[in-house]
């Protein structure tokens, strides 16, 4: 089955030259294009599309909140919403993570990674390195707003998920965090997912965002 993909960008010329390298793939499609956020949204409710493309900024509506309303839609099988941007620290993106935002790629990604993000993303998976989430946050996180873990958010993990929980926001890959456990990398991922579902995350990057929320983790200071 081919991976469906919805383009998000106001420039003509963007979203024909992703279509070309995205339509080479025997196993991707394009199956609609959007000039804007507000149209982006009503594609995804009508064709739940595997993966979104998103561009940042756009007339009508920005890049930002159509991904905020299309993680709104609780789709969490489909409808992943990737980043197009021009910089590789523009502060949108942090906030597109936060909203829910599976990954970001640069507009001036090879073909061949831009193909490999989508796969990586259809599979499920946040296409940025934790390491890349982590600078983001240092970059444009504002301090936590306590000092102190906020356990009533927590209260809902058991002491395992919770554990799985700080290692994925101090950027542990499920295999590192299987080692350091000492469990299968399958557990991890069980537990992975439990995390997500209890918190209402969308993917590692927003795990890692509201980790540094809550001051479960600090920002390095290096």
């Amino acid at each position: 089955m081919s991976i469906r993909v919805l383009l998000v960008d106001d420039e003509n010329l963007v979203r024909a030259g992703l279509r070309l390298i995205i339509e080479a793939e025997p196993d991707i499609e394009v199956v609609a294009e959007a000039g804007n956020g507000a149209e982006a949204v009503h594609l995804t409710t009508t064709l739940d599309p595997d993966v979104i493309l998103m561009d940042v900024q756009m007339p009508v509506m920005n890049g930002l909140e159509a991904t905020r309303r299309i993680t709104a839609l609780g789709r969490s099988e489909s409808s992943r919403v990737m980043i197009l941007t021009t910089f590789e620290l523009d502060e949108y993106v942090y906030e597109a993570l936060r909203a829910g935002a599976t990954g970001f790629l640069l507009k001036r990604t090879r073909a061949d990674d831009l193909v490999a993000g989508i796969r990586v993303v259809a599979s499920g998976e946040a296409l940025l390195a934790p390491s890349v989430t982590r600078r983001l946050i240092g970059q444009f996180a504002a301090p936590p707003p306590s000092t102190g873990v906020d356990d009533g958010l927590l209260e809902a993990l058991t002491q395992r998920e919770r554990e799985v929980f700080e290692l994925v926001a101090q950027g542990f890959s499920n295999v590192e965090i299987a080692a350091h456990l000492v469990v299968s990398e399958g557990t991890v991922k069980t537990h992975v997912k439990h995390v997500f579902d209890k918190l209402d995350l969308h993917g590692r990057a927003q795990a890692v965002i509201l980790a540094y929320d809550i001051g479960l983790v600090k920002p390095r200071t290096n």
